[in-house]
């Protein structure tokens, strides 16, 4: 096999993103199945308390768990009316909006057996034992925020399931319970296959052109992370991330309490790129543990792959970028083995940013320029928490209408934001108080881009341009 087909053969489909309605199309050379998802919500929920051992509190607004006093929830859901085998399930909790619901630790998630428990009639003293598997957990969490756990073991098929929510930490955190409104009530959300494969069938493409869609400095305790991962649920396409996939210091805990649960829904689909804080854990061994091949080569983290008319390059700014390194002289023989007449490129330190926390990357030039040399169009970054867009520029940083590439900072995937410095030259287009998402249309021989925002802000930016 080729170094060109390997590549190729090694590049990550592109699939549709999930919403409640929608199909899930899988787009590769093995045969996937669609998926599609039904959300259910509680038949009964309640929580106890240690300090009240006769008191039910079944018909309250808020579900409580604390460790001082010990405070403990009982979520019951039926799930009903599927027909296909279940993929994966989530469940959804939305903190209250009230000063006490944030806590530094949202609880522990297990399965019980016991699916009989009464809404009304349990209290401390006959609560129902917590004896099943632990599902998974919650960092931090804030008020008035959902957030999302993965219980995929809890749920095989049609039927009553139940699940609590204990905590180790004194500062305990409060959610909506059903009894809140169907709003912020808890929600269980269950993929199914559709079509199940075969190994004589395969998917075919989605119609139009492919798109890439994403964002770096992503995740952390905050809610910024759960608005975007919900844009990426409606959105179809490849996923890429530009850097800091997960704060502080990218490990394996964090991306299981952080990134899991909201960007990491659509990990099958994500081609991510290191930065920074992923490297805090030594050697970035989180970030290439939770992600896998899809990494590219661990410790490397260097990889490119195709997507229509498009050459993809997903770099590493973590590692050396001068002139003659591994990463560089790579860079160069992928560009010239690429027989695709459109390229983009994205890693997290930028070339250019106006940004004030992180000045541009002079390190990075050797990258620039080689994709300058193999006429690149689009280079994406994160590492200040923002939305830039330049000009085309040549690597210098001088306007280029005929040759430059057009960069994006595309810092605002939910990490908190950060502020302008002193707006370099060629830029166009900024914004730092808006989370969202970066889409880019590929066309055949030219590409749309749209910065998406989260749900309830009104920022947009979006153009077109014609590959060289």
């Amino acid at each position: 096999m080729s170094s060109r087909t390997a590549r190729v053969a090694g590049a990550l489909a592109a699939t549709v993103g999930v919403t409640a309605a929608a199909v899930l199309a899988t787009v590769g050379s093995a045969p996937m199945a669609s998926a599609a998802t039904s959300t259910f919500t509680p038949v009964a929920d309640t929580s106890v308390d240690n300090s009240a051992t006769g008191t039910n509190y079944g018909t309250s607004g808020q579900l409580g768990v604390d460790n001082s006093p010990v405070k403990r929830i009982f979520l019951r859901f039926t799930v009903s009316g599927l027909t296909a085998p279940v993929t994966g399930a989530r469940l959804r909790v939305h903190t209250d909006d009230v000063s006490g619901s944030n806590s530094p630790s949202g609880g522990t998630f297990r399965s019980l057996s016991s699916t009989t428990w009464s809404e009304t009639g349990t209290t401390w003293n006959n609560q129902p034992a917590i004896d099943g598997a632990t599902l998974g957990s919650l960092g931090a969490v804030g008020r008035n925020a959902w957030y999302e756990v993965d219980v995929t073991p809890a749920v095989t098929g049609n039927g009553t399931i139940s699940i609590a929510v204990t905590s180790t930490n004194s500062d305990g955190a409060d959610y909506d319970s059903r009894e809140s409104g169907a709003a912020t009530a808890p929600q269980l959300v269950v993929s199914t296959d559709t079509a199940p494969p075969t190994t004589t069938t395969t998917t075919q493409a989605p119609t139009g052109d492919p798109v890439l869609v994403g964002a770096g400095d992503i995740s952390d305790s905050g809610s910024g992370d759960t608005a975007t991962a919900a844009l990426l649920d409606n959105i179809q396409g490849t996923v890429f991330t530009t850097g800091d996939n997960v704060y502080n210091s990218g490990t394996t805990s964090e991306f299981n309490t952080y990134y899991n649960p909201t960007w990491g829904r659509h990990k099958a689909r994500t081609r991510p790129s290191p930065g920074n804080h992923d490297y805090e854990t030594s050697g970035a061994s989180g970030y290439y543990g939770y992600f896998g091949a899809q990494a590219g080569p661990s410790g490397q983290g260097y990889y490119s792959y195709d997507l229509g008319n498009w050459h993809v390059v997903s770099l590493n700014s973590e590692i050396s970028k001068s002139v003659g390194s591994p990463q560089e002289t790579w860079l160069r023989q992928d560009l010239a083995a690429s027989s695709k007449p459109c390229t983009l490129a994205y890693w997290h330190k930028p070339r250019f940013t106006s940004g004030s926390n992180h000045a541009p990357d002079a390190g990075a030039g050797p990258l620039v320029q080689a994709l300058y040399d193999y006429n690149a169009e689009v280079i994406v970054t994160g590492h200040n928490h923002q939305y830039e867009r330049f000009a085309p520029m040549n690597p210098s940083g001088a306007a280029d209408s005929a040759r430059g590439i057009r960069h994006f900072v595309a810092g605002m995937g939910g990490a908190g934001f950060y502020s302008f410095g002193t707006i370099q030259p060629n830029s166009e287009a900024r914004n730092n108080n808006t989370h969202g998402v970066l889409k880019f249309t590929l066309h055949a021989n030219s590409y749309d881009w749209q910065f998406i925002p989260e749900a309830g802000k009104t920022y947009a930016d979006s153009g077109t341009n014609s590959c060289h």
